[in-house]
């Protein structure tokens, strides 16, 4: 039997059957046939089930080691720290997922019960749900087709228990590929609020960066702002603050400007970032003090306010 393509577009899209990767699929005539295409019914599924979600904000980025899962646990931690809000956590890098470390959940078990998957409670009103916790360790290496990683997303969106929840935040895997697409597709009838893109200042994660965006804008998927990590490095004594990674082209505020995006704010360089990752604690209540964490918290109060501007414009319009 022939493999299934490796990055398969789907028999739903406008490439199916045309695309270089399904070259030798024996389905390609079928799908290159110009057939009717149904839609997929999970999407409706999935609508059905994110009814109860407020806010669903994706944590995007052009290149991996920019922070974005880092952020992802901080901006759910954050926004968590109300204890009158439920918040989620989905990560959705399959091949890499850091999330449970991250979060101190190494080890935790994913529990079915009749109405679906159960996530993993770090508090009472912040659950985390990641392919890390279906594995027997976390050195297994997760080896999938495109395909599979597709069926796993559509399996976190429709068949998770996430129960009434006021922010579902998506950490996804660098880059623009199967991952991406599938999120942007099964959450299309649910409505996502926007994107956070995450970058560093140099210009060779701006140039990626810039790419993400485009798919941002292909796609659809509206930008809430540019978040730019390990700005700067603030002496915890001094107080000076050098440059580890020099802002070549002007970094994301040059950027931003260009593309007229909102610059959410620069988060600096602060090595305890790194060991309460390590330590799977919150940054933000381990050093509050920190210029780092009042960048955290300036940047949340900007996607709080940008939540808010687009829940009145919404209700408004109907």
């Amino acid at each position: 039997m022939a493999e299934v393509p490796q990055h398969c577009p789907g028999t739903s899209s406008e490439q199916a059957g045309k695309s270089s990767a399904c070259q030798g699929c024996p389905n390609q005539n079928i799908c290159a046939s110009g057939a009717p295409k149904a839609p997929d019914p999970a999407i409706e599924e999935i609508k059905q089930k994110m009814a109860t979600v407020k806010h669903k904000i994706l944590v995007l980025s052009g290149k991996g080691g920019v922070g974005k899962s880092t952020f992802s646990a901080h901006l759910a931690r954050a926004l968590a720290s109300d204890e009158s809000k439920e918040v989620a956590l989905l990560d959705v890098d399959i091949c890499g997922p850091s999330i449970p470390k991250i979060m101190g959940l190494e080890g935790e078990q994913v529990h079915q019960s009749g109405s679906g998957w159960s996530p993993v409670y770090v508090e009472d009103n912040l659950a985390v749900m990641s392919v890390g916790f279906l594995l027997s360790s976390p050195d297994d290496a997760v080896i999938w087709r495109g395909p599979k990683k597709n069926g796993m997303i559509k399996q976190f969106l429709r068949d998770v228990d996430w129960g009434e929840l006021d922010y579902l935040i998506v950490d996804t895997p660098p880059g623009t590929s199967d991952e991406h697409l599938s999120v942007v597709q099964y959450l299309s009838g649910a409505g996502i609020d926007g994107a956070v893109i995450i970058t560093t200042p140099q210009e060779v994660s701006l140039q990626d960066v810039r790419k993400e965006i485009r798919f941002c804008q292909k796609v659809k998927l509206p930008i809430i702002g540019v978040v730019e990590n390990m700005s700067g490095f603030v002496c915890p004594k001094c107080k000076n603050t050098s440059q580890i990674f020099p802002p070549t082209t002007g970094g994301a505020q040059k950027m931003c400007e260009e593309l007229a995006l909102p610059l959410l704010g620069r988060v600096p360089l602060d090595p305890r970032i790194g060991r309460s990752c390590d330590e799977g604690k919150s940054f933000l209540t381990e050093v509050p003090d920190s210029p780092a964490a009042a960048a955290y918290q300036a940047i949340v109060h900007g996607i709080k306010n940008y939540l808010n501007s687009k829940l009145t414009s919404d209700t408004n319009v109907d």
